[in-house]
């Protein structure tokens, strides 16, 4: 059976499958509990490199199996500790660049914003009211990693709000209404750009509360596109503006 949320959360540790992504874990501070290898695919000579003083455990090829979570395979998994998602604890820049998105829902959405805010290199990545566990495979899967190089850090709309304001950072809504076109804005200051889901935008209380709603301008039939996108588009203007 495939790790559960329930079970995540009250072990406090996640499955990792797979050797870039176990050594991007490492390499991220995430502490490895146990290597779990298939001998016949993953030798223990190859598991002890990614294992940092782990417990090594070989398993059967029906064990794995069921542990597994790829159809391709790699012939190794890492039991790891979650880490501290607290607002409190994140280090952030001088000038940060931050990108919130709010309840995501499909975690191939958080994985593509998460490879994209390691491409660009942000200060971190905020989840608001999260509604997928981001520990769940199909994240670190479709993040291809990305989940263990960036900062993250989950809280309600209200809490992440106050952070912003607290430390004086500007923060633009992705929105329809009452909204500016996206490259009329100054992202050159500490600024956070905020995303809501395709379906229904963003909630109320962050367009009251932004800097600046803005939008991008699109030519098309539809008024909205996959959040994982339009957040590229965004944080790569901002990444412009700052001459990178």
């Amino acid at each position: 059976m495939q790790e559960k949320a329930k079970a995540r959360k009250q072990s406090g540790t996640f499955l990792i499958e797979g050797k870039r992504e176990i050594s991007l874990a490492l390499k991220g501070r995430y502490e490895i509990e146990t290597i779990l290898f298939l001998s016949e695919v993953c030798s223990e000579t190859e598991a002890r490199k990614l294992s940092n003083n782990a417990e090594l455990i070989e398993i059967t090829a029906a064990v794995y199996q069921k542990l597994a979570y790829r159809d391709t395979t790699e012939g190794v998994l890492a039991i790891a500790k979650a880490k501290s998602t607290q607002l409190s604890d994140l280090k952030l820049s001088e000038n940060p660049l931050i990108i919130i998105a709010e309840a995501p829902e499909k975690p191939g959405n958080i994985g593509a914003l998460l490879r994209t805010a390691d491409a660009a290199k942000l200060d971190a990545v905020i989840i608001a009211n999260p509604k997928s566990d981001l520990y769940n495979p199909n994240v670190v899967r479709s993040s291809v990693g990305c989940l263990f190089t960036n900062q993250i850090a989950t809280g309600t709309t209200t809490e992440i709000i106050s952070f912003l304001k607290e430390r004086n950072i500007n923060f633009y809504c992705a929105t329809l209404q009452n909204s500016t076109s996206y490259h009329t804005q100054d992202y050159t200051s500490p600024t956070a750009l905020v995303v809501g889901t395709e379906a229904t935008g963003l909630t109320q209380e962050w367009r009251d509360a932004a800097t600046q709603n803005i939008i991008i301008p699109m030519q098309g039939e539809i008024d909205s596109m996959n959040v994982s996108v339009a957040a590229a588009i965004l944080i790569f203007e901002a990444k412009r503006q700052r001459g990178f």
